[in-house]
């Protein structure tokens, strides 16, 4: 079973037991799960099955369990020959990592 869920602009397919990374957001103290109720599409390996949602389904939600954090660093280089143009920059997402592990349709 698969779901398509929306996260913060971003459309993301996941199975059970696929580890993502999202964006970082506040978890309640003392919560290891995070629930996505946004989710369009829920289907099958087969495709015998699928539902999609208008735009989202309701009662439908994908849990996950929280696995840790992670951080990544992306740089942007730009770069004119022969002007003696050079610019660097930098930056750091936050993200968290996440275990799905049930998808409720």
């Amino acid at each position: 079973m698969y779901a398509i869920i929306e996260d913060s602009g971003t459309q993301i397919m996941v199975h059970k037991d696929d580890v993502i990374d999202v964006d970082l957001r506040k978890i309640p103290e003392g919560s290891t799960t995070v629930t996505f109720d946004k989710v369009l599409a829920v289907g099958t390996q087969d495709g015998t099955a699928a539902r999609i949602g208008a735009p989202y389904l309701a009662k439908a939600t994908v849990t996950a369990e929280v696995v840790g954090s992670t951080s990544e660093k992306t740089t942007l280089n730009k770069y004119s020959r022969r002007k003696g143009y050079r610019r660097h920059k930098g930056h750091t997402q936050k993200r968290v990592q996440v275990r799905v592990t049930d998808i409720a349709a």
